[in-house]
């Protein structure tokens, strides 16, 4: 069985990632994986909690050394961690800070004695190095339909996703680009996207994730080199809404919801870099990319291939290890590419009309004056027809002016009702907004309590 390294720095000294604007070397690293993976509890399963983005990668790469699986889940809640914990026994919560609301065992990620930091590991440069078929994490739905599904990811799919990642934006031509993102570690897309790419690509991560405008201008600010800004639509609305000036970008990549060309050149324009988007769902990884401005289509990654299946479109090949059908409605554009037209679970039909959630919370944030907005189909009550509930932040918009613009952009028939005009939407760390958080939400507005 083919063994694939941890890391592809060739050189003790190469930059791995940046601790603020202090780098940290290969070397350093590997001396941080051997000392955690030792202090590790022996057990087969674990939840990643660390913040701070080298230590979550190098509690990973601890945890395979030493034979466990991360466990991926949707959200931390209580709720979640106990059903997790009730799949796999003896799961316990990596965390490199206190949490008190954590429901399973938490070990704190051990910290560098004086005399272990002081030693300098460039004497001992060895890198581990996976079979290609072991599992090094479980990927969890997000539950934006309904409840959370776990699929395994072996370390070879992995690593050449992440490799066909870099090669895809020419990451991996020089190795000297530093990583930034908004996204934590612990979702697909940012474990494959500023973790894993770093890692296999010769790439630097950056250490911290930012969720403000101002903090991640000053996150790409203190490192040196070209930057990559890792980043999802919401956060990106939030640094184009701010004004905020950022350093010279090599590239933007955006991903967790499709993005409107409109933002995407309103983006290239305002920090004169491309803009890419990675497409792809927790059943197959990463699956493709486009340029947005440059149209609709999405181009896949290395060895990635589409098949027609009837009424479904399949993928695999590359790091898909096994064909799954599309979680999305997709046509095969004939080009080795496709052009996606919404999710399945986002299709709506009210009196006989059709349409999808995804095209109507394009129509509503295009609205001037709205800073956030979502559609919502609450559950059939069996009491007449089912409507549309919509939450938007819209300071000074009246609710006048906002549905006379929706009129003129939708059928009548998909007007929300109810409209709320809220301070800001429950999203989550990746920007979604699982439909159990919107239940629980509209659930609340109706009784005319605190969202």
């Amino acid at each position: 069985m083919a063994q694939v390294a941890a890391i592809s720095h060739a050189d003790a000294a190469d930059v791995v990632a940046y601790s603020g604007a202090r780098p940290l070397t290969a070397a350093r690293f590997l001396a941080d994986v051997e000392r955690v993976a030792e202090q590790l509890p022996a057990r087969s399963h674990l939840v990643n909690f660390c913040v701070d983005r080298y230590r979550f990668a190098v509690g990973l790469i601890a945890a395979l050394v030493r034979g466990q699986v991360s466990l991926l889940p949707p959200n931390q809640t209580p709720d979640m961690l106990r059903q997790l914990q009730r799949d796999y026994a003896g799961l316990y919560a990596l965390s490199d800070s206190s949490q008190e609301s954590v429901a399973i065992e938490q070990v704190m990620y051990p910290q560098a004695t004086q005399e272990s930091a002081r030693h300098s590991p460039l004497l001992q440069f060895t890198v581990p190095a996976f079979a290609d078929d072991q599992v090094a994490a479980v990927a969890f739905t997000s539950g934006s339909t309904g409840l959370p599904t776990a699929h395994r990811k072996t370390w070879g799919a992995l690593a050449r996703g992440a490799m066909a990642e870099a090669e895809r934006f020419n990451l991996h031509v020089d190795g000297k680009a530093t990583l930034v993102g908004t996204v934590p570690p612990q979702h697909m897309y940012g474990l494959e996207s500023t973790v894993l790419m770093a890692l296999r690509g010769g790439l630097a991560l950056h250490a911290g994730r930012p969720f403000y405008p101002a903090d991640v201008a000053a996150a790409l600010a203190e490192i040196p080199g070209d930057r990559v800004l890792v980043t999802t639509p919401v956060h990106l609305r939030a640094l184009l809404n701010e004004d905020i000036a950022l350093p010279e970008l090599r590239l933007i990549v955006c991903a967790t919801a499709a993005l409107s060309p409109e933002m995407a050149a309103q983006a290239e324009a305002r920090y004169r870099a491309p803009l890419h988007e990675v497409y792809g769902f927790t059943e197959a990884g990463m699956v493709a990319t486009r340029r947005t401005v440059q149209g609709p289509s999405w181009r896949c990654l290395r060895d990635v291939q589409l098949r027609r299946d009837g009424d479904d479109v399949k993928v695999a090949g590359g790091h898909v290890e096994s064909e799954v059908p599309f979680t999305d409605v997709v046509d095969i554009d004939g080009h080795g590419g496709f052009v996606l037209h919404g999710r399945n679970a986002d299709l709506v039909n009210i009196a006989g009309k059709r349409t999808s959630l995804g095209h109507l919370n394009h129509q509503l944030n295009s609205i001037e004056g709205v800073r956030d907005g979502v559609f919502f189909m609450p559950d059939e009550s069996g009491e007449g027809v089912t409507r549309l509930t919509a939450f938007v932040v819209a300071p000074g918009v009246t609710r006048e002016v906002l549905l006379g613009a929706l009129r003129a952009r939708v059928d009548a028939v998909f007007l929300p009702r109810p409209l709320y005009f809220v301070d800001a939407l429950p999203r989550n760390a990746t920007g979604k907004l699982p439909r159990a958080t919107l239940q629980q939400y509209a659930a609340r507005l109706k009784r005319g309590g605190n969202a």
